[in-house]
């Protein structure tokens, strides 16, 4: 069964019910905004309040064993029009994760995941997040918001709390989260950064082994004081430099000690032309690599 849509967009709650139409095997919880307003997930809920489409995020279990922005106009912190039609790609890495959950499914494979898609559309409107807020998130540190248009680390900022609530032991992200990672590797390679060498190792093994060429960045502590903030606990943006480890920087406190590799695939998630196995348009680009490294961890 397909749905049907009028126009091209698609909102939360359409992308949504294709995660829950995977009858495949997968266990598909959908989160609705009352339910992440009491598990606090204040940093998810601000990037989508400009929104008429509710946020939500979605929750696919695959247990077979002994974790997207839907459209980004920036927000108050308005893109340029020129380009803007592409901001759908924005849904790039929830789509990694729903192809990786299903893919799970369809090979019955020997792993236990959890994959968990935070679903909002980033608007401007007259209750839209403003720079210069301070969000709440789901681990109670505060955030100042300083770019309105850096808001997928908010929305990946409670997904990492929440996969740390239910007990993940180890924790992937992916996310089209910098253009700055795009003009270091640009769609030749992604970007990786990570809390754990060893995990980290693995999943690059993975990749290599997929064919998908990936490059480690620096994840030292200088980089903390790019999101110091005097007002919050931290904010979502550092200064020009450095802006896809600062991206990961914002990360790391909220997934604690926990094994952990962040992916930012915004060079490689849209092809402008085939490339050996990757046919132009959405590349699918990082789904072997996470699928390789559930199987092997399995």
């Amino acid at each position: 069964m397909r749905p049907s849509f009028e126009n091209k967009f698609c909102a939360p709650g359409d992308l949504a019910r294709l995660a829950a139409m995977q009858e495949l095997g997968l266990d598909v919880e959908i989160l609705e905004e009352d339910q992440l307003t009491k598990l606090g997930m204040g940093a998810l809920l601000g990037v989508g309040q400009g929104s008429e489409s509710p946020s939500k995020v979605v929750v696919m279990r695959w247990r077979g064993g002994t974790k997207g922005v839907v459209f980004d106009t920036g927000g108050i912190s308005i893109k340029p029009a020129a380009g803007m039609e592409e901001m759908t790609m924005d849904m790039g890495g929830a789509g990694v994760v729903a192809g990786v959950m299903r893919t799970l499914a369809l090979r019955k494979a020997k792993a236990n995941v959890v994959g968990l898609v935070g679903l909002v559309e980033n608007m401007p409107d007259g209750r839209a997040q403003r720079p210069g807020d301070v969000v709440k998130s789901m681990k109670g540190d505060t955030i100042e918001v300083i770019n309105t248009d850096a808001e997928g680390r908010l929305v990946l900022a409670d997904g990492l709390c929440w996969a740390k609530e239910l007990g993940a032991a180890a924790i992937v992200d992916v996310a089209t989260l910098t253009g700055a990672v795009t003009t270091a590797l640009g769609d030749v390679a992604y970007g990786l950064m990570t809390n754990n060498d060893a995990f980290c190792s693995r999943l690059e093994a993975g990749a290599t082994a997929a064919g998908e060429k990936t490059w480690r960045l620096p994840m030292w502590k200088e980089y903390d004081e790019f999101i110091k903030s005097d007002v919050a606990d931290c904010k979502n943006t550092g200064t020009r430099g450095a802006g896809t480890i600062v991206g990961a920087k914002f990360l790391e406190p909220f997934v604690g000690d926990t094994p952990w590799v962040h992916m930012d695939i915004a060079g490689v998630d849209i092809m402008s032309g085939d490339k050996g196995w990757i046919s132009k348009g959405a590349s699918g680009y990082s789904v072997r690599a996470m699928i390789n490294l559930a199987l092997a961890m399995g």
